[in-house]
């Protein structure tokens, strides 16, 4: 099979979820809602975090850094999509190509790391409450978002680099939203094989550790709610954290289904639904699932709101 060769002037071609969609038109919109929504939401909760005081605690912390990872990651995925959709132009270059690989690795890789930094959060602050301000002081919280971060980068620049550089054959089509390791692997005119193992493998290691912090701390949470003596007390802390709990079951649902399954369970349908809800459902639904359900957001919302609206 003949090669092409991977510069920038060489490119591949996206056929996402639209192509594949028996009502392409009606899709494009709903998308395009969703992606509005995610925008609207994630960007409203940001600003009434960094505007109102009130909110200047770790826990709010934390979720403002949620929210700016999902804008950008459905930013990184969603506009590309629907552009080229309108103007039905479905290509992207090999360095473009690369660069959203490379953001889309790294937005979700910090995200697993930060839902795990706020499900202990949410430990701390519910079994040792008189230590909180000491175990989430400020420097404690930048050094979990830029541990996050930097791992994240760090682990998507080699993953990035490494599949980028098998040759790939003249058959350009991605089956797929956008470019991810899985779906680019199909097309590598080489033996991937000891490559996938590893991705398996390095998937696996990066989700596993994160899921079972977050399992650990809600079971000790658990344990303490239960013990509790004040019904409010007990609502207040079960709201909270099924909030998270949602977030986390939608995230690592999508990025098991990804990077765990073995690529024989795949098919290019399933996984370009999986990937149109971990990049435009989830970020629409993360700062609705948090604030919708938190009096504090809410009531943080109706001050900034009624302060600019005045």
């Amino acid at each position: 099979m003949e090669y092409w060769n991977s510069t920038l002037g060489s490119g591949f071609i996206l056929m996402g979820i639209l192509n594949d969609s028996g009502s392409p038109e009606l899709l494009c919109a709903t998308i395009t809602v969703l992606y509005m929504l995610a925008l609207t939401s994630n960007g409203l909760l940001l600003l009434v975090i960094t505007v109102d005081s009130r909110l200047h605690v770790p826990m709010y912390f934390l979720l403002g850094q949620l929210s700016l990872m999902d804008l950008l990651f459905t930013s990184v995925v969603t506009p590309k999509a629907l552009v080229d959709f309108l103007q039905s132009e479905y290509t992207i270059s090999f360095g473009g190509c690369a660069l959203q690989m490379f953001l889309a690795l790294t937005l979700g890789g910090a995200e697993d790391l930060l839902l795990a930094f706020m499900a202990y959060d949410r430990y701390v602050a519910i079994c040792h409450p008189l230590n909180y301000m000491v175990f989430m002081r400020p420097r404690v919280c930048w050094l979990m978002v830029a541990t996050a971060w930097i791992l994240a980068s760090l682990s998507a620049f080699v993953y990035t680099t490494y599949t980028m550089h098998y040759p790939f054959c003249k058959v350009r089509k991605i089956r797929h939203l956008l470019c991810e390791i899985p779906p680019l692997l199909k097309l590598a005119c080489a033996d991937t094989s000891r490559y996938e193992l590893l991705v398996y493998v390095m998937g696996v290691t990066f989700l596993m550790p994160p899921l079972f912090t977050i399992i650990s701390s809600y079971t000790l949470i658990l344990c303490t709610v239960l013990h509790m003596p004040s019904n409010e007390g007990k609502q207040k802390a079960l709201v909270t954290c099924s909030s998270h709990l949602t977030v986390v079951g939608m995230f690592y649902g999508a990025a098991t289904f990804m990077y765990v399954l073995p690529s024989s369970l795949h098919n290019p349908r399933q996984d370009n639904i999986i990937s149109l809800f971990y990049t435009v459902v989830t970020p629409a639904l993360n700062p609705l699932i948090y604030s919708l359900r938190n009096k504090e957001v809410m009531g943080a919302l109706k001050r900034v709101l009624a302060k600019y609206m005045a």
